[in-house]
């Protein structure tokens, strides 16, 4: 039996020799088999490495296309590391990441160039590759080579992948290739796809760590055809999903509430798929209700992070599914929940900071000791999440350490808030958090997006909440604010009501 491969390329490379012919990737009109995929891989990895990529970092930043498609693959078998970056953020937001990523190379389309270089100012001195927006031009422009795809060293860095940008300070999370590899195995074990007969829908950006693990490197591991959407539309979404018959649809809850609420959601269009992966964001257990009612279709929630790589619990169509559970961690992992002042592990049922340790752990933030050694402790990675185990081992995450409010001595967990206040009728979303009080120490605001009313939702939290647990005051939006990932952005939220109480006392201090 062959040994398990120890990177994302060799994935890749594998698939290309057992399944030449099969249909790998699908952007819009153009279609690669598996054998063009891995010659377009090995081409780019050959002009990347003539500038200089070896043991250099590269930074991507495509949206979702065939460039990005080929070129995460490329820069690692390159030899380099990869830095993916957001195509949406502004020049502000991409400063302070290419300051900490430092690449030698930015690959990129000609309409985010200008962005680019505003950020980087007088400082960059390497190399700007500007790609063809049009697929096919660029791939018949690259390098020929007969040379078979180029492996990287398992060990090297693969990847720096920026987490906490719309929180603080942005960090760059440093992966191997084989901690990639392991939790692409890992995740296989417990959901497991069905060689060369599986198509895979990816909308989530591939930026982002989650559309990585569970469409880019999945679909290889399987030989599947990956179909990608440059942004999510629900009109398009659900047209591709019927016209490439789509086996696997990995989406975060924002984007499933979505396709619920759209008024042309047709369940029967969805009738091929075999499940929805759910994850990047806890899913509210009244959107999964509706889903699987609507559609007869299972949902596999899972729980990660950047950090590890990042799967590190899942449901499976071999696990008990249980509400509110991301699922037992998956083979090769290990879960301890901690006391919140003391650090020492908690039994079932215990409710604590959820500490992982595994093969897919990150190496540590780059440049940044400091952080690396409060995110790493002995070999387990502390998570910054909130949840407890049962005695099945399945993991039930309460919410972020963060935010987590105090509210006259009382834990409060905003995700509790959140569940209660979407399962009333007219509810879109919700977003409760922590703002400081005077006499409570926290009390609890809520965000809300629907048509609802504050009076209708203080009702109904009376009704469904104890009371240190209710909201004290409501915001009925339009919308509520994302970010680039489509997770609501509570950070934005808690600074928007601490703006909102620091006017408050302004105006009082005027008027006394």
């Amino acid at each position: 039996m062959a040994e398990a491969p120890t990177s994302p390329v060799e994935i890749l490379a594998r698939a290309a020799a057992r399944a030449p012919q099969a249909t790998a990737l699908v952007d819009g009109p153009l279609r690669l088999t598996y054998a063009g995929y891995a010659a377009a891989v090995a081409a780019f990895a050959l002009q990347l490495r003539a500038l200089g990529s070896q043991g250099a970092r590269v930074a991507l930043m495509l949206g979702n296309s065939t460039h990005m498609a080929v070129g995460i693959f490329a820069v690692q078998a390159a030899g380099a590391t990869l830095v993916p970056l957001n195509p949406d953020y502004t020049a502000a937001e991409l400063g302070p990441v290419l300051a900490i990523a430092r690449p030698s190379i930015l690959v990129s389309f000609a309409h985010h160039s200008e962005r680019l270089r505003a950020a980087l100012g007088d400082r960059f001195t390497g190399e700007i590759l500007v790609l063809p927006d049009d697929a096919g031009t660029w791939l018949a422009g690259l390098p020929e080579t007969g040379e078979p795809l180029p492996l990287p060293d398992p060990d090297a860095l693969a990847l720096v992948q920026f987490t906490g940008g719309t929180t603080g300070t942005p960090k760059g999370v440093m992966l191997t290739h084989r901690a990639l590899a392991a939790n692409v195995a890992q995740r296989e074990a417990v959901l497991p796809t069905d060689w060369a007969d599986e198509r895979v829908l990816c909308v989530m950006p591939l930026f982002h760590s989650f559309a990585s693990a569970m469409a880019h490197f999945l679909a290889p591991n399987c030989a599947g055809t990956l179909v990608l959407l440059p942004r999510y539309r629900p009109d398009v979404l659900q047209q591709t999903v019927a016209a490439e018959r789509i086996t696997r649809l990995p989406a975060g809850p924002t984007l499933v509430q979505s396709l619920l609420q759209w008024h042309g959601f047709d369940a029967q269009s969805f009738a091929t798929l075999r499940c929805l992966w759910s994850g990047s964001a806890p899913l509210p257990a009244e959107v999964q209700r509706m889903w699987e009612a609507a559609t007869g279709i299972p949902v596999y929630e899972g729980y990660g992070q950047t950090e590890a790589g990042p799967v590190l619990t899942f449901h499976g169509p071999r696990t008990v599914l249980k509400p509110m559970s991301v699922g037992p961690a998956v083979p090769g992992t290990e879960i301890r929940i901690l006391d919140l002042a003391t650090a020492v592990p908690l039994g079932p049922g215990e409710t604590g900071e959820i500490a992982a340790r595994g093969p897919q752990l990150m190496q540590g933030y780059l440049d940044d000791p400091e952080a690396t050694a409060a995110a790493l402790r002995d070999g387990w990675l502390l998570t910054g999440d909130i949840g407890h185990l049962d005695a099945d081992g399945h993991l039930f995450i309460t919410d972020r350490r963060k935010d987590m409010a105090i509210v006259g001595g009382y834990n409060v967990y905003p995700r509790e808030v959140d569940e209660a206040l979407l399962r009333y009728p007219g509810v879109r979303a919700a977003a409760a958090v922590a703002v400081p009080d005077a006499y409570r120490g926290e009390v609890i605001w809520a965000y809300v997006e629907g048509e609802v009313t504050p009076d209708a939702l203080t009702r109904h939290s009376e009704d469904t909440l104890v009371r240190y647990k209710r909201p004290v005051e409501w915001r009925i939006l339009p919308s509520l604010p994302r970010t680039g990932v489509g997770k609501i952005d509570k950070a934005e939220l808690r600074r928007i009501a601490r703006a909102e109480l620091a006017d408050r006392a302004a105006g009082a201090a005027h008027v006394a």
